[in-house]
């Protein structure tokens, strides 16, 4: 499965370039897991999460870097993703995957980003997403 939103453009057109580069992707990281930490809709998420979130910061702010076209800090640290087995050992089903999405979508929101790059990045975030259940429900 290949959802990267960066496919469909040119080298001069990324979707990271056109979030603003390595600070709008920092910015849209902390928004998420900002909200994931005070917004209750989003609890079951939270949980399985650690205690302290620097970590899952910093390695889905290096990911989407990559992700997105831009810098591969992900896999020059770690190799390649492997994202749907890196997330087997977390219960995923449906309600997590829609409060992930529905709180990327709101730090999406909060950073007012162009509306067609938001309309581009939710159908591969959804992919993606989707693509990690591994549960049922």
């Amino acid at each position: 499965m290949n959802s990267n939103p960066a496919d469909a453009t040119t080298q001069a057109d990324t979707a990271y370039e056109r979030l603003g580069g390595e600070a709008a992707v920092r910015a849209l990281v902390d928004r998420f897991y900002d909200l994931m930490d005070l917004e209750p809709a989003y609890a079951e998420l939270r949980a399985l999460h650690p205690t302290t979130l620097a970590g899952s910061r910093d390695k889905l702010f290096w990911f989407l870097c990559g992700w997105l076209g831009g810098p591969q800090y992900y896999v020059e640290r770690f190799g390649h993703p492997r994202l749907r087995a890196r997330h087997l050992p977390y219960p995923i089903g449906i309600k997590e995957r829609d409060q992930w999405l529905a709180c990327m979508d709101q730090a999406m929101q909060d950073l007012q980003l162009d509306a067609a790059l938001v309309e581009r990045l939710r159908a591969a975030f959804f992919n993606t997403a989707d693509w990690m259940r591994n549960k049922g429900g």
